[in-house]
């Protein structure tokens, strides 16, 4: 569900699911060419389109978790070229904007196992 209570479609679902594996590939292949960014060591863990599917949030994680700031940055600033990739990969009607977030998820797990092992002691 999203956060104002409306569940996500399965459009949604499907369109995230497609840019997140066309995305990875790309990074994993390092089509996009940009420079002082290694794309191979970012992992792409999730992608939220917007209602209307013009607006992709793509949750991104760096190997090690190092950089991330800087990491972040690089891929906004060279979205258009990621989007111009991705437009000869991907078949849909609007290519979404792309907005790059740190994908902090794995950080918040690690810090509630922590709170639950000091629970059990």
């Amino acid at each position: 569900m999203s956060k104002l209570g409306k569940p996500v479609s399965q459009r949604q679902l499907r369109v995230g699911e497609m840019l997140k594996q066309a995305l990875s590939m790309v990074f994993l292949k390092e089509e996009t060419k940009i420079s002082d960014l290694d794309t191979k060591s970012i992992t792409v863990t999730e992608v939220r389109m917007s209602p209307d599917l013009k607006t992709a949030k793509i949750y991104v994680i760096p190997l090690g978790g190092k950089d991330k700031e800087i990491i972040i940055e690089k891929l906004k600033e060279f979205s258009f070229v990621i989007r111009k990739v991705l437009s000869k990969k991907i078949m849909v009607k609007f290519l979404p904007k792309l907005i790059f977030v740190n994908d902090d998820s794995f950080d918040y797990a690690e810090k509630i196992e922590n709170l639950i092992r000091q629970t059990q002691k």
